[in-house]
């Protein structure tokens, strides 16, 4: 489980594809010393296994399911991802609870200054775009947010200049993919009210 507030940018330094999947190798500013092999880590929302790793860097290992349904089969070399390490019990939850289970890619549709901040409006796929809701939690790339309003199948969400900088969120132009999360409340408020 993570709190979807990230707590390095990695980058992608190593690409194997192959016919089960594909290996990547991440540099991270992490004291790898304090990560045990098999940790989870999410990678711009997706969580990942360590199965390797050196003094700044690690590798994982991607199924070609996860590639087929998130934005990790885009990745290149010098890619810059989001990272966070596992929430620990006793850990400060500053966003919201998050699976690093990715439901799907959004479309980043515009951004926006406004002040300091920026908006952005995001295109999610159907049907997941009815467990989004106004003041509602949702994970971008990995990143926890509030989202501020819906129109049928986008939403906005308002980037504080903190986030703007310290996430991969700045490098995303308009038509750029995102891998969303969807609130784990609102996913099971929806299924129960569906079973009702």
């Amino acid at each position: 489980m993570f709190t979807g507030i990230i707590t390095d940018m990695g980058e992608v330094v190593g690409v194997d594809r192959h016919d089960g999947g594909a290996r990547f190798e991440i540099r991270t500013a992490y004291d790898l010393g304090g990560v045990d092999l098999g940790a989870s880590i999410a990678h711009s929302g997706c969580c990942l296994t360590v199965v390797s790793k050196t003094d700044d860097r690690f590798t994982v290992d991607v199924s070609n399911e996860t590639l087929s349904l998130t934005t990790l089969k885009q990745w290149e070399l010098g890619q810059k991802i989001n990272l966070e390490r596992a929430l620990k019990v006793g850990d400060e939850l500053g966003g919201h609870i998050v699976a690093g289970h990715v439901d799907g890619v959004g479309e980043l549709v515009s951004v926006k200054s406004d002040g300091d901040s920026y908006r952005l409006k995001i295109r999610v796929p159907r049907p997941l775009h009815r467990y989004i809701a106004p003041k509602g939690s949702i994970a971008l790339d990995g990143i926890s947010l509030t989202v501020n309003e819906v129109e049928d199948d986008v939403f906005g969400v308002n980037i504080i200049p903190h986030t703007w900088t310290h996430t991969t969120l700045s490098q995303i132009g308009e038509g750029g993919k995102l891998n969303l999360e969807i609130d784990l409340m609102a996913r099971y408020a929806a299924r129960w009210r569906e079973t009702v």
